[in-house]
């Protein structure tokens, strides 16, 4: 089971991926939140791209996935949740929650720290927003990402099971909440109870230094919450407001090659030339 199930981790992503994608895309024409600003087409083919770059580099650099790490883990008795035992079930909620925390933690670390930042900010440069923002990370986030996804499942011994379905949550509600979709409000409001909405996490991406240093979560909106970094609204309507970084606000930061030389660019550079 285990090994069929390390065998079809990519073809299941790829499909679950896929069918969200058109759902969410199709929603997003018919209930869209914001009036979209650039070119759909060019923002897609960036967004898309630089995802796709993400995950060849990933096979190439790292020598275990997430599936694999957890069946070395289960292979030697290694982790927490091997030595506690707990139910199949149980074990796999524990490890989602505290997959979701650590996601939580390196996402205020990537704000925090200053190198860091000059990687993740190529994530808030999208000028739009909607479900391909989700997927835009520079290349380097997604490696040190990746890279401590596969030391939590060392650590905690997640099943292949465990990893798998905290993988695909955490693919699905980025593409939700990163959608440019509007929730009627009483929906929105029952939702951020539990998970992390678009209208909520839109207000990480404004151009407001506060603003984009709240509403971290990317699946459960409680961390948020339970850290004081929740923030119900911004200080602008949604339709209204200025997405992006200040100062790199150039249609240069729609292009897949500006997006990957970007950490390397100040703010304000592309406007000197």
């Amino acid at each position: 089971m285990n090994n069929l199930l390390a065998d079809s981790e990519s073809s299941v992503r790829l499909a679950i991926f896929l069918g969200v994608f058109l759902l969410l895309a199709s929603a997003e024409l018919r209930y869209p939140r914001r009036t979209l600003a650039h070119s759909k087409l060019q923002r897609w083919l960036s967004n898309i791209g630089i995802s796709a770059l993400n995950t060849v580099l990933i096979r190439i650099t790292l020598p275990i996935a997430g599936v694999a790490a957890a069946l070395l883990a289960q292979d030697q008795q290694w982790g927490i949740l091997h030595l506690i035992q707990l139910p199949p079930l149980l074990g796999i909620l524990v490890f989602v929650a505290v997959f979701d925390l650590t996601i939580y933690w390196q996402h205020r670390l990537f704000h925090v720290v200053p190198l860091l930042w000059r990687f993740h900010r190529v994530h808030h440069t999208d000028m739009d927003y909607d479900l391909t923002t989700g997927n835009r990370f520079h290349p380097v986030s997604i490696l040190i990402s990746s890279a401590i996804k596969i030391m939590l499942v060392l650590i905690m011994g997640a099943s292949p099971t465990s990893i798998l379905i905290a993988e695909v949550l955490l693919n699905v509600t980025s593409m939700f909440n990163h959608s440019n979709l509007k929730l009627p409000s009483k929906v929105d409001s029952m939702l951020r109870k539990i998970l992390v909405t678009p209208d909520m996490h839109r207000i990480h991406h404004s151009t407001d230094e506060f603003e984009h240093n709240q509403n971290f979560g990317f699946n459960f909106s409680w961390w948020d919450r339970l850290f004081n970094s929740y923030l119900e609204q911004a200080n602008t309507a949604h339709e209204t407001l200025d997405i992006g970084i200040t100062g790199m606000q150039d249609r240069e930061s729609l292009q897949l090659l500006t997006m990957l030389l970007q950490p390397f660019r100040n703010p304000g550079d592309a406007n000197d030339n």
